[in-house]
């Protein structure tokens, strides 16, 4: 009786591991189709915007990945607009290029901000958002790392949700003598697809893009829609309710099932005991 319960036990663990390596090779496929945010964007290509929106409404559009270039004067306000999609944590680095050091004043205070679609500012999670410079310093450079974008919140929340943000870049202290100066900046954002660990249960009905809510059935068919952002992530916009969550929720109930199988295979008794 021992011997037959061995070998059953062994069948068991046989079976399980057979099971583990078909959902692994069945998992790695899903995730290595996934496509990455930033994996079709070019940086530095020749396409890349050279100038800067001067207002929210004026912004200059950027595809994730490619750095963008302008140049403006110390004390002006430079926009750009990026696309963030549900699951995406974008990153918004910026480097300015300040005058040489015997043409500049006193130091200079350099700050980054990035605003949703509805023009909330949103919390860094961590980066150099505001820099301080010396008078010698030839540069500066500025980071800032949002909360990932969420499919849902509450009315009152601010979390940051898909669509289109904003990147604001400007001299919050400077003086007088060092304004109108010229000074030039590369702006770049990139995105780290977090997964199923940040899905929750809901969804928007459309992205928080500029000008889409007022769209109509027939402006989405034409193409002169009044949509203010015309770009969008590279596969669309994500429906709300599929994330990967749902392949290891799976991958979960069938290994508690095998699990048990093995469980009974290996605790059962080989028929009644002989007298």
């Amino acid at each position: 009786m021992r011997g037959t319960r061995v070998v059953r036990g062994v069948g068991a663990l046989r079976v399980l591991a057979a099971a583990g390596l078909m959902l692994g090779a069945a998992v790695a496929p899903a995730a290595a189709e996934s496509p990455s945010p930033t994996s079709s964007a070019s940086s530095g290509g020749d396409s890349a915007p050279t100038t800067a929106g001067t207002s929210f409404r004026t912004a200059t559009e950027i595809e994730q990945g490619e750095k963008a270039t302008a140049n403006g004067s110390t004390g002006d306000y430079l926009y750009w607009s990026f696309p963030a999609d549900l699951g995406q944590r974008p990153t918004v680095k910026a480097t300015v290029k300040l005058p040489e050091s015997g043409k500049r004043g006193a130091g200079q205070t350099w700050r980054i901000d990035v605003y949703d679609g509805l023009r909330r500012r949103q919390a860094c999670q961590y980066g150099a958002q505001t820099r301080t410079v010396t008078p010698e310093a030839s540069s500066v450079d500025l980071a800032c790392t949002l909360r990932t974008v969420r499919g849902w919140a509450e009315p009152w929340a601010d979390d940051p949700l898909p669509g289109t943000y904003y990147v604001r870049l400007t001299a919050v202290s400077v003086g007088s003598a060092d304004l109108g100066r010229p000074a030039s900046a590369e702006v770049e954002v990139d995105s780290k697809d977090i997964g199923g660990s940040a899905a929750v249960d809901g969804s928007l009905g459309k992205p928080l893009v500029p000008g889409i809510a007022v769209k109509s059935a027939s402006d989405e068919e034409s193409d002169d829609s009044a949509v203010l952002s015309s770009l969008d992530p590279d596969d669309g916009w994500s429906s709300g309710w599929w994330t990967d969550r749902w392949i290891w929720t799976a991958v979960g109930g069938v290994l508690a099932a095998l699990a048990g199988i093995g469980g009974y295979a290996l605790t059962k008794g080989n028929g009644r005991p002989r007298p």
